[in-house]
């Protein structure tokens, strides 16, 4: 999109908090910003750092425009519409890195896995390892099998998007009805119908028959969704917009990432539309439009290095090596380079440790008959 920005501010990874800051505080951009309503699009372009430099740099926007409306860009559909109604941890719970950490320390008993493989959306592969090796058993419920459920102890199948009916909260918070188009295969069924069998099994009747009294349940017990009922919706074919959430604060942003040494460069790691995900590669007519893994560097740094475009680099992070393509891409800012996630070949995310706020590699020129 920075072809079409009014104004577009490379940053190195770790950074973005007080690059913001200094944008903010030109002449020109306070101009803009005063000119009307501010709306912030907020997503995490790369998945080798820590969360925190985001909301920093968030924090930074809502204390010079408090008014501004903040879309959150979340990787999957419906993310916003499960955070409202409360599928995040309580106070003292675990967001996922901490539940693999748990789980690779034998801390605990079992690991579900709800439509997620953490092999192919966690940057961590050896975290994703020991979690998996280390926990006694896993549940999965998904509607293929991936690297994860491949281990996993019970394997529920899930009807897919199109299988299903319910509804879907989008990142402004509309939200919309979703029929099902096909019947699910085999014995494959909505996650609603599985999650009400089970807890039948435990001898909880949770009193739903259908997916409308699910909905009918949201609109009467989750504030956010008051009024929002099957028939409201039914009667909108543009969707209703959930009530505001209630206003909230960051904390004072921290300080940036620490420097890397002059030898190394930050990591930049992200999604393509097209990559190893499952839905992707089964389908024959995707399954060849993942780009494959490469590393992106600046030509002045690949000069530095004595490479060039196609010259395969040995790129050594936390966890170890990996040896990629070069392309060389001014469009990367000097010190940095970018690489495609979860994409077919080399999986970098196989040198990543997430215990680390941000990913500093060594590059490596090979010999042309090494790299074969």
């Amino acid at each position: 999109m920075t072809k079409y920005a009014w104004k577009s501010v490379p940053y190195r990874s770790g950074e973005q908090a007080s690059v913001v800051a200094s944008t903010l505080a030109e002449a020109e951009v306070a101009a803009q910003l005063a000119k009307g309503p501010v709306v912030v699009i907020v997503g995490k372009a790369n998945v080798a750092e820590s969360h925190r430099f985001q909301m920093d740099a968030l924090a930074n926007v809502l204390a010079a425009v408090p008014a501004a409306k903040v879309l959150p860009a979340f990787r999957r559909g419906n993310v916003n519409g499960a955070l409202r109604l409360g599928f995040q941890p309580s106070e003292g719970g675990m967001y996922t890195t901490a539940m693999l950490e748990a789980a690779a320390a034998g801390k605990l008993a079992c690991l579900i896995l709800v439509g997620v493989d953490p092999f192919g959306d966690h940057p961590d592969h050896d975290l994703v390892q020991r979690a998996l090796g280390g926990v006694r058993s896993i549940i999965a419920v998904d509607a293929f099998v991936t690297a994860s459920s491949a281990r996993a102890d019970v394997v529920l199948p899930a009807a897919v998007f199109a299988e299903k009916a319910g509804t879907t909260t989008n990142l402004e918070g509309r939200v919309t009805t979703l029929q099902a188009k096909v019947n699910p295969a085999g014995t494959a069924r909505p996650d609603w119908m599985i999650a009400a069998e089970l807890a039948d099994r435990l001898g909880e009747d949770l009193g739903f028959a259908s997916v409308e009294s699910i909905t009918d349940a949201i609109a009467d017990r989750v504030p956010a969704f008051a009024g929002l009922t099957a028939a409201a919706l039914a009667a909108a074919p543009d969707g209703l917009l959930v009530d505001r959430p209630g206003t909230g604060s960051l904390p004072a942003p921290g300080p940036a990432a620490k420097e890397p040494n002059g030898y190394a460069h930050r990591l930049v790691t992200s999604r393509k539309l097209y990559d190893k995900a499952v839905f992707t590669q089964l389908s024959p007519s995707m399954a060849n439009l993942a780009p494959g893994a490469s590393i992106h560097v600046h030509s002045l740094d690949l000069d530095r290095l004595g490479a060039r475009g196609g010259t395969q680099l040995k790129v050594t992070g936390p966890r170890g090596s990996v040896i990629l393509a070069a392309v060389a891409d001014d469009g990367v800012p000097r010190g940095q380079v970018w690489v495609p996630f979860n994409q077919p070949g080399v999986n970098i995310a196989v040198i990543i440790d997430s215990g680390d706020e941000v990913c500093d590699v060594t590059l490596e020129s090979l010999p042309e008959t090494e790299s074969r």
